[in-house]
């Protein structure tokens, strides 16, 4: 199955149909046919997945339980768990390690990328505050005031105009 995207110019076998320009949303967009196959997928991988969970089980309590027939199988059985208890704790040491590595990756990436990103947008901030500051002070309100007095002269020369009310 392969995926055309949507040409941003017309086809030029088909003037009739029109250009469409495609955007990020129609992209990234998933159909509801993939969606469909991914559900199936993942129904297939879980499905698969408690098969073999249900077959050790299965297989376990058939070794546990021909124990009258071979003594030495349930010591085997219990052997094999506690190998599988220690390479399972080895995985989740792994698995934390490598989390605690992650958190300090991403503590120092806000501590010395984050924090001085944030404080320069801090500065950046204050310093815009303090020129609008100055700006209406040193302009808009003499421009404002220069406009009132502008205002109010036109108006009084407009009442002392003869032959205008």
């Amino acid at each position: 199955m392969t995926d055309n995207p949507i040409p941003s110019t017309p086809i030029p076998d088909n003037p009739a149909v029109p250009a469409k320009a495609v955007s990020t949303e129609t992209t990234a967009a998933v159909s509801p046919q993939q969606q469909r196959q991914d559900r199936v997928r993942s129904a297939i991988i879980i499905g698969v997945i408690l098969l073999i969970v249900a077959g050790l089980i299965t297989s376990i309590v058939l070794l546990v339980q021909a124990d009258g027939r071979n003594p030495g199988t349930a010591a085997l059985v219990r052997d094999i768990f506690i190998i599988f208890l220690g390479l399972v704790s080895l995985l989740v040491m792994v698995a934390l390690t490598i989390l605690m590595i992650q958190l300090a990756v991403l503590i120092n990436l806000l501590q010395n990328e984050i924090k001085p990103i944030l404080q320069s947008t801090t500065d950046t901030v204050n310093t815009l505050r303090g020129t609008t500051t100055f700006i209406s002070n040193n302009m808009v309100e003499p421009i404002m005031k220069m406009n009132e007095y502008l205002a109010g002269l036109r108006r009084f020369l407009d009442l002392i105009r003869p032959g205008r009310l």
